[in-house]
């Protein structure tokens, strides 16, 4: 082929589906330690992804890697990867294809959606491969994909620009093999640390490394329908602490990354002195204490009960801003009054910290939004000519990056109102709810205001549209509609 992008974009994809191959060798381990009788339903599909990984590696070349190379490869990448990736689930259960491929996308993006249930009765490896896809997702299959293949040269760049949260922010240093080497050594290290805390609190070593691998990914896969609250139904003596760790881990998940690597060289107060540390802290706070009041304005306070309804509230504000998604109480229970659902509907669009996990337009994003907010105040009793440049954290945010972050808050409320109205429009969900659908799906958050019963129910359009909202908002909207854009292809 002539076009030198389209070859390098199979090429890159081919590389992308020859590492699934080996990754789907993973799950059929698992099958083979509990004895199941599944390896069919991992080989095929990693057959595939190896024959076509090496066919497209052999015949195609890779050339210069541009920005919308990697945003192609980017968007092309977690669509092909997601397909293949519902492979196990569809030829192990008894859900249609675009189930299985609505619950691979809700993995990889680390959403949480789910259209599965009766989740206690599913083979092993099934529900390890569901949360070994969100872990994947957490920090990103392409950034996954250049710390095994140990690519560091300048192009690749360009693939953790586009998936990453493209905003501005540092690097803990400037190779970026050494960047996302760092970051994954630090994702690994929670990682462990979740899980040897969760076996030693009295889960199997089965369900810490999954709810371990689906808290730091902060995507909210649990091996039980009922989430998190299954452990003090099934009489869990530390159910207590064991939700109060995963609080603990689910805030790091939201927190940036490159935070988590100051403090851990000796710069603790990075913790609390960035501004978008204390938005996450003041956030956490504030919305805690307003869906504290709101309860008890509708409920009488119980004493012996105090701590209950705060470390449920706490896990509840932290599990959506953070865009896990876990829960110890359904936000559609009457235990969340109306000013509680609002908020907490608030907490999905905004979502956690940029470099984190976590899904969301991103606190920084926020901070930028209120501060230009400010500025056209000022402007009005300043001079015409007086500057008044967006100061975050002392430094000045071009205007570059303040269209790009106004044009993405377009992007989300575009969406939100488009999938909201085919959600409306095909099914009998009233307003409220159809809007929690795709505020849940676009923010990759996991809860909404309907029962997963209905979900499972709807028609396959909005199934659609659910994950081309999951994928638009994992990877921020740009990678997914450039595919759409002619101009792009053109080498």
């Amino acid at each position: 082929m002539k076009n030198k992008k389209i070859n390098t974009i199979i090429s890159l994809l081919g590389s992308l589906l020859f590492l699934l191959g080996f990754v789907l060798l993973i799950p059929l381990i698992v099958s083979l330690i509990y004895r199941e009788s599944l390896a069919r339903i991992y080989l095929i599909p990693a057959i595939i992804s190896l024959f076509l990984g090496v066919i497209t590696r052999f015949k195609f070349r890779e050339d210069e890697i541009s920005l919308s190379t990697g945003m192609l490869v980017c968007a092309l990448g977690w669509i092909i990867i997601s397909i293949v990736g519902a492979i196990p689930f569809y030829l192990a259960l008894d859900y249609t294809y675009i189930d299985t491929l609505f619950e691979t996308v809700s993995g990889f993006t680390t959403t949480g959606i789910t259209v599965f249930s009766n989740l206690s009765s599913m083979p092993k490896s099934i529900l390890f491969w569901r949360s070994l896809i969100q872990w994947l997702g957490g920090l990103g299959f392409l950034t996954f994909f250049l710390i095994v293949t140990f690519r560091g040269q300048s192009g690749l760049f360009q693939l953790f620009t586009a998936e990453s949260h493209k905003i501005n922010m540092s690097r803990p240093v400037p190779n970026i093999f050494k960047t996302v080497k760092i970051l994954w050594g630090i994702y690994l290290g929670f990682t462990v640390l979740e899980l040897i805390i969760l076996k030693f609190l009295g889960l199997s070593f089965f369900d810490s490394i999954t709810h371990a691998f689906t808290t730091l990914s902060t995507g909210g896969f649990s091996n039980y329908d009922q989430s998190i609250a299954y452990f003090q139904q099934a009489g869990y003596t530390n159910y207590k602490i064991i939700e109060y760790v995963i609080i603990l881990f689910m805030a790091l998940g939201g927190i940036n990354f490159l935070v988590h690597y100051k403090v851990l060289t000796g710069k603790v107060k990075e913790l609390w002195q960035g501004i978008e540390m204390k938005y996450f802290w003041g956030i956490i706070v504030t919305i805690t204490s307003l869906i504290l009041l709101d309860h008890y304005l509708h409920f009488p306070l119980i004493l012996n009960k105090l701590e209950e309804t705060i470390r449920h509230t706490l896990f509840q504000v932290i599990s959506v801003l953070t865009t896990t998604g876990y829960g110890t109480r359904d936000i559609n229970a009457a235990f969340f009054p109306a000013l509680a659902k609002q908020l907490l509907l608030l907490l999905m669009l905004i979502g956690g910290c940029v470099g984190s996990t976590s899904g969301g337009i991103k606190l920084i994003r926020v901070v930028i939004l209120n501060k230009l907010f400010k500025r056209e105040l000022k402007k009005i009793s300043y001079p015409k000519r007086a500057v008044l440049p967006v100061v975050v954290d002392g430094n000045i945010i071009s205007d570059s990056e303040i269209f790009r972050v106004i044009a993405l808050l377009f992007g989300w409320l575009l969406l939100i109102v488009i999938g909201g109205g085919i959600t409306a429009l095909t099914s009998d969900l009233p307003a409220w709810n159809s809007f929690s659908g795709i505020f849940s799906a676009l923010g990759n958050i996991g809860p909404f205001y309907f029962s997963v019963e209905k979900m499972q129910s709807l028609s396959i359009t909005i199934k659609i549209t659910y994950i081309i909202a999951m994928l638009a908002g994992r990877l921020e909207i740009l990678p997914i509609f450039i595919i759409f854009n002619r101009r792009t292809w053109r080498g």
